[in-house]
């Protein structure tokens, strides 16, 4: 039985997680549950769950889960990141909501684990440090994004050498449709709703801005060591084809299932291995498929990652922590939908460029990309 820590416990992926945990009762176990702030969420899953430790990173939240449970261990503050090296776990979910993500994967890779990673800001922001991590603690990330875990399944089919390239696929989010000079109208309300997928707001916000696959462009680049050359984007609004891999010899595999994110969570949780899982199939016969190339001109965030990537150093941690900055400030009216990107790009370019080597630098790049996002106006 492998057992786990789930790292935003209470968000999108740590609910479907803990979904498929309850359907393989004799193959999963909860050791950890890690959460913010949703006391009355998180005291739900501990007691259906009965983990030996609980994370709560807001002081008052955690004393409410103290004071229900007072025989389990619980941590609060930036104390619950250490919860990912703790001995008896075997995989870290880490759905932690975004550049927060860094430190539980950091911690749990130092320790040797397995993380089942649904958090793309940390491995965009932190690389490096990352690549550190996993060199010295020995431990392993298998990805947990719909579009990374197709990669990951599609790269099965052939040798690393013999990729051309790597094909993303986008919903292109509530939006792709929709005139240039409509964009600025769009309400945080609006963009809350995705399409096709039952996501977290802020996540759902950025795909329907293209940023967060401008994102998973640098985490593939990472997760799969690919140049910025070798990975396309493509608007696929079924959200069926979760991603792609093209060969040299002209041949396209294709991960297909229906937008369910318990498949890829489940996979990287049993993986080597396949098990029977509480999504639904899908129904070939009333598939409807279609791909074309995304709009750059209405959609700058996708153009905007290619650059952070091949610029690399804190560009991409700009493009990520200005976006984070950018986005809390539409939902609080004080930008329009169409102005994300703009304040985005006048983080990035005036960012203190460097190498991200240390967690100071990281930290320092961090702060400054929200200043400088914080700082924009029109």
């Amino acid at each position: 039985m492998k057992s786990i820590a789930v790292f935003g416990s209470t968000g999108s992926i740590g609910k479907q997680t803990l979904s498929v945990c309850s359907e393989h009762t004799d193959e999963f176990s909860v050791y950890a549950l890690v959460f913010g702030s949703n006391a009355s969420e998180g005291i739900a899953q501990i007691e259906k769950f009965r983990p030996r430790i609980v994370g709560v990173y807001d002081v008052s939240a955690a004393d409410v889960v103290r004071e229900r449970f007072p025989d389990i261990e619980v941590i609060s503050g930036a104390s619950v990141w250490d919860i990912a090296s703790r001995d008896g776990i075997d995989i870290a979910v880490n759905g932690v909501s975004g550049f927060n993500g860094t430190f539980p994967l950091i911690n749990a890779l130092k320790a040797g684990k397995t993380v089942a990673l649904a958090n793309k800001e940390s491995v965009v922001c932190a690389g490096e440090l990352v690549h550190r991590a996993a060199r010295e603690g020995g431990g392993v990330i298998l990805p947990v994004d719909s579009e990374q875990s197709a990669i990951f399944q599609c790269l099965s089919a052939g040798k690393r050498e013999n990729v051309k390239r790597l094909i993303l696929t986008a919903s292109g989010g509530a939006f792709r449709t929709l005139p240039k000079e409509e964009l600025e109208k769009v309400t945080p309300e609006m963009a809350a709703k995705h399409p096709n997928w039952s996501m977290g707001r802020k996540i759902t916000i950025d795909s329907s801005t293209l940023f967060n696959k401008g994102l998973e462009v640098m985490e593939a680049a990472f997760l799969f060591n690919a140049s910025a050359d070798e990975i396309k984007v493509l608007i696929h609004p079924q959200s069926i084809v979760h991603s792609m891999v093209e060969y040299k010899d002209g041949s396209i595999i294709a991960q297909m299932s229906v937008p369910d994110m318990r498949l890829a969570i489940q996979y990287a949780l049993t993986y080597p291995e396949r098990t029977e899982c509480p999504a639904a199939p899908l129904d070939l016969t009333s598939c409807e498929l279609s791909f074309h190339e995304p709009d750059c001109e209405r959609f700058p965030a996708l153009p905007m990652a290619y650059h952070a990537l091949r610029v690399g150093g804190s560009l991409p941690v700009a493009y990520n922590s200005g976006n984070e900055a950018a986005v809390a400030r539409f939902i609080k009216g004080e930008l329009r939908f169409n102005e994300i990107a703009d304040c985005v790009a006048y983080a990035m370019d005036r960012v203190d460029n460097m190498k991200i080597d240390s967690m100071e630098k990281l930290l320092y790049c961090d702060k400054q990309a929200r200043a400088l996002a914080n700082e924009f106006k029109i």
